[in-house]
């Protein structure tokens, strides 16, 4: 069976285009044939064959529900007629297809294109540039295939790509986040790792926050936080909130997967059940599961229902909930609303925002109880008193 990989068969079509000293602009070879029409390409023509501007760069084009894909080139010499010879290896697409992880290959299409024609003539010459429709087809059928290729064009000379899926950056690591390996963390070769990331590995145990690790390791802050971001963008690591009694969650969409997924289910029970107990049941997970809410706690949780009774522990539960999706965080969100002054103008208000506690600075909304409590090194029960005690503060839950 062919490898699977993210952009499988969303190659439709290959195409060569070239300059003509007296027809002009037109597509030499296409794999599949005609799959480019006359119409389409009169009509992207000039962002095919470009002017010197515009040449040796990645130009995408959208049109008549295709996306092309090319980097026109030019290579100047006074043997070509008009003293130059200009193609353009393009890529077609769906027009909803993301064509960034095909970008690189273009650009070294247009590479070993050049370098061919500067070492024998390749293009220039009829009877070698004759091999390209052959060429193309392997491209297109390898790519759409494996997601890579490995063409040979003589003794000397063989096309090697492989598309390398796009990955998006993930969210900022943040002092309260509590990083937790998402595989056994004594199965990574530690010995491969720079030495920063070796300093913090001890501290990493799905407990300790970001802010916790940078003390306990001795390692300054940002870069603990720079070599959570590279684990985390690697798979390595995921970032769950800091489980404490007081939290309150509630269950997303995605835990309807947990009634129907024989695979989830044990996955759970394995990974939720106390040491040195039988496993619990699946009804027993649901039902934890399904009790919480919005004005339920961690704490509400275990004295309604005791998970140790159920053989689940309840940490593990919360964490392998977050892990998979199935439940989400409620943040509290203080917001501190301090009386406008009857009188004076900006400036006296001003005035009065400078003077505000720094305590007060940081209840504006944006912050949850998570973030004020590493900013200012207050507890949560210290904090959520302080809250309580001031009529002028309003709690969002979000």
């Amino acid at each position: 069976m062919a490898e699977s990989f993210p952009n499988e068969g969303k190659l439709k079509c290959i195409f060569f285009s070239e300059f003509h000293p007296t027809l002009g602009p037109k597509i030499t070879f296409q794999v599949p044939e005609d799959y480019i029409s006359r119409e389409l390409f009169d009509t992207v023509h000039v962002y095919i064959i470009t002017k010197p501007k515009l040449q040796n760069r990645l130009i995408t084009v959208n049109a008549l529900g295709k996306k092309i894909i090319g980097c026109p080139v030019s290579i100047k010499n006074a043997k070509y007629s008009r003293n130059a010879l200009v193609f353009n290896l393009c890529f077609v697409c769906d027009i909803q297809t993301d064509t960034v992880p095909y970008e690189p290959l273009i650009k070294k299409l247009a590479s070993y294109l050049i370098t061919f024609e500067l070492e024998s003539g390749f293009i220039s010459d009829e009877n070698s540039k004759s091999a390209l429709p052959g060429i193309l087809s392997a491209l297109l059928k390898q790519l759409n295939e494996h997601g890579k290729c490995s063409i040979p064009i003589n003794e000397s000379n063989t096309i090697h790509l492989k598309i390398v899926p796009s990955t998006k950056d993930p969210s900022p690591v943040l002092e309260h986040h509590v990083p937790m390996f998402l595989a056994d963390k004594y199965s990574y070769n530690f010995s491969q790792w720079d030495l920063t990331t070796q300093q913090i590995l001890p501290y990493i145990d799905g407990i300790n926050h970001v802010q916790r690790i940078a003390a306990e390791a001795d390692v300054d802050l940002d870069l603990v936080k720079i070599c959570l971001q590279n684990m985390l963008y690697y798979g390595v690591i995921t970032v769950v909130p800091i489980f404490q009694y007081s939290n309150v969650y509630m269950i997303t969409p995605e835990i309807d997967k947990l009634m129907e997924d024989k695979e989830l289910q044990e996955e759970c029970l394995e990974y939720v059940a106390k040491p040195g107990t039988s496993p619990p049941t699946v009804h027993s997970v649901m039902l934890l599961y399904c009790s919480l809410g919005p004005s339920t706690t961690v704490k509400d949780l275990c004295m309604r229902h005791d998970p140790r009774a159920l053989h689940i522990d309840e940490r593990h539960l919360i964490q392998f909930g977050l892990l998979r999706g199935l439940i989400r965080r409620v943040h509290q969100y203080p917001v501190k609303v301090v009386p406008r002054l009857e009188q004076g103008g900006q400036e006296e208000r001003d005035v009065q925002y400078r003077n505000r506690e720094p305590l007060d600075r940081l209840m504006q909304g944006r912050l949850n109880f998570d973030e004020i409590c590493c900013k200012t090194g207050k507890s949560y029960v210290e904090l959520e008193g302080i809250v309580e005690k001031d009529e002028n503060v309003f709690v969002c839950w979000k």
